[in-house]
């Protein structure tokens, strides 16, 4: 157990530098470094970008808007207790965001839309604001406002809805497969259930429940998914398939979601303009690829402990010159590694060469580029990788093409 210690994302963000918490801004509101920046950021490049390559439209909505809205939603009261406070501005009331759902209804109702347009796929990567008891507060793991991969599939029929359901859940297992994560070993599925008799918490409408439930029972055996029912961990406005990860100290948490939405659509009146001329009603489907930035970033930290592949690392090469006579060259080759994107810099302090690798591998940097007298002779640089061991001297070009090679790849 004392290896999963040294393995705690708390523990790790701290000493590689990724992010702060500060009492004069909040509990449970983390603050991102630099470095812990450059991993937010790659998360949110990538996602987005596989997202839009299969068909998602992403947009932008505000972080806030009028109490009224929740009403109609439902957020407000089945989620008030996660809700901040109403903030009032010029007699009426707003409430920072829980959800997306409502904004991005708001943007499908600009316009009428034709069955010919559906499935919609509306995407964002938001931020939102939840009211965590302090008791609740972890880390990056459990937060106060975070930014969720989130997205409302606007769909025409039954059978439409259960295959977008479908294509969601294989991004999330091609986005798993990507991390290096596993199913049934590093993530499981769970079918998360309503309960009929509590209508404080769950949308009173019971045939909707056992179609939804039973839409997506149905799916996750077509698929030869293992999966477990919890009854009572349902939203409130539909059944969904949970993406469930433990962290280091066992605890378990949701990482993903899709989830069938038998709600929605009648609260907002979404509807589109069949075949036939006519007003139909839509199926909705909520889903987040990647889950919240902040909370797969504390999983990715603990599973790859710190040591993050190069695609991901805030530094992804540094350059050691051996002596200060050497800085020249070593700024030369870092000017050729920065020109094509490599996330580089240079240890020119007045220290030993010994004393520079030794604080590199405690940085978990994926390269060390060493320069001396040969190097610079031979114009070449010495490779020694956090995951292979000491590789043959290349010249910079070989390395930057190995580099983007591998980055590209995203070490898969």
């Amino acid at each position: 157990m004392e290896a999963d210690k040294e393995r705690d994302h708390k523990k790790l963000g701290k000493e590689l530098d990724l992010f702060a918490f500060s009492d004069s801004v909040g509990k449970g509101l983390p603050l991102f470094t630099p470095k812990g920046s450059v991993v937010r950021r790659e998360l949110e490049r990538f996602i987005t970008d596989e997202e839009i390559k299969r068909g998602y439209l992403h947009v932008y909505t505000p972080d806030i808007a009028k109490l009224e809205l929740y009403k109609k939603s439902g957020h407000y009261p089945h989620y008030k207790d996660s809700m901040y406070a109403p903030i009032e501005i010029d007699d009426e009331q707003f409430m920072l965001r829980p959800m997306t759902c409502p904004h991005h209804f708001e943007l499908y109702l600009r316009k009428p839309v034709s069955y010919r347009e559906l499935p919609m796929r509306i995407a964002e990567l938001a931020k939102l604001y939840r009211y965590e008891q302090s008791g609740e507060l972890m880390g990056l793991q459990r937060v106060r406002t975070f930014c969720l991969a989130d997205a409302h599939i606007i769909c025409a029929s039954e059978e439409q809805a259960v295959d977008e359901i479908s294509k969601a859940l294989d991004l999330i297992e091609y986005v798993t497969s990507v991390f290096g994560l596993t199913l049934d070993t590093d993530y499981r599925y769970r079918l998360s259930l309503g309960d009929r008799a509590n209508m404080e918490k769950y949308y009173k409408n019971d045939a909707g429940w056992d179609t939804g439930e039973n839409l997506l029972r149905n799916l996750m055996k077509e698929r030869g998914s293992k999966f477990e029912e919890a009854k009572d961990e349902a939203a409130f406005y539909g059944p969904k398939v949970d993406i469930q990860m433990k962290n280091v100290n066992g605890k378990e948490d949701t990482a993903f979601t899709v989830q069938y939405d038998l709600c929605m659509p009648d609260r907002f009146d979404l509807s589109y303009v069949g075949e036939d001329g006519q007003k139909h009603r839509v199926l909705v489907v909520h889903r987040s690829s990647i889950g919240a930035i902040e909370r797969i970033m504390a999983f990715l930290i603990e599973k790859y402990g710190g040591a993050f592949p190069l695609w991901l690392a805030p530094v992804q090469a540094r350059i050691l010159p051996v002596s200060e006579k050497h800085n020249a060259y070593a700024n030369e080759m870092l000017a050729a590694l920065k020109a094509t994107g490599i996330r580089a810099e240079t240890d020119v302090a007045n220290e030993s060469l010994g004393k520079k690798i030794r604080d590199a591998k405690t940085e978990k940097i994926p390269y060390l580029l060493v320069v001396g007298d040969q190097e610079v002779e031979a114009k070449t640089v010495s490779v020694d990788s956090r995951d292979k061991g000491k590789l043959d001297a290349t010249t910079i070009i070989d390395f930057i093409a190995r580099a983007i090679e591998e980055i590209k790849h995203r070490g898969q």
